[in-house]
């Protein structure tokens, strides 16, 4: 990292995963010990770290306006700002659902994906924290591999749940209502794949 200019914009990229992180727990507590009187509570602290993530971004906007040199192509900070946003946004989503929905119990797959969610997004912190070294970094290949990874085993995972579904639901209200929830488990997990694919352009940017 050159300069202080330089780790301001990096050490938001890093805060800004982390709130995404925090939203990850919350999401993967709340659907672990599930009590819809809790709910309420629950995605208020989404709200939250989504509102601390929106601050990140807002003030990185405003210093790029400004800046006259940055460590990386502002389009490409402007694209991981906004993607690890997009993260955070995806799994508010997700808890949204299950309190206007009415869900009584998370089915066995929503938990599967709550997990998969909290360990994709603290691979996307890891990732964030490594960014400032791109040049010369050993580590940001494999953090990018394995976040594509857990992409492809949520990809399997939205299978199977969905296979399950619809051999075990006979309510198509039921079905219905967990096939939306699914597919914005599926979103997240996308999502932190988008912040990978960024950080590859970075790589291929500056090789």
């Amino acid at each position: 990292m050159a300069n202080k200019n330089d780790a301001f914009y990096f050490n938001h990229l890093a805060e800004a995963a982390d709130c995404a992180c925090r939203a990850a727990r919350i999401l993967q507590s709340s659907l672990s010990h599930f009590d819809r009187e809790m709910l309420d509570e629950e995605i208020g602290e989404v709200h939250k770290a989504e509102h601390e993530g929106d601050i990140k971004k807002h003030e990185m906007l405003e210093a790029l306006a400004k800046a006259f040199i940055t460590p990386l192509e502002r389009e490409d900070i402007m694209a991981l700002s906004q993607t690890i946003d997009d993260v955070t946004d995806n799994i508010d989503d997700v808890l949204l659902r299950f309190y206007m929905t009415g869900v009584a119990v998370p089915r066995p797959g929503a938990l599967a994906f709550s997990d998969l969610i909290l360990r994709s997004c603290e691979t996307m912190k890891k990732l964030m924290e490594e960014l400032p070294e791109y040049k010369k970094s050993k580590e940001l290949h494999a953090i990018i591999v394995e976040i594509n990874r857990l992409e492809g085993e949520g990809d399997q995972l939205f299978i199977d749940s969905m296979k399950e579904l619809y051999q075990a639901e006979k309510d198509p209200v039921a079905i219905m209502i967990w096939r939306d929830i699914f597919n914005y488990m599926e979103r997240c997990l996308d999502a932190c794949e988008h912040v990978a694919d960024a950080v590859e352009m970075v790589i291929m940017k500056n090789s």
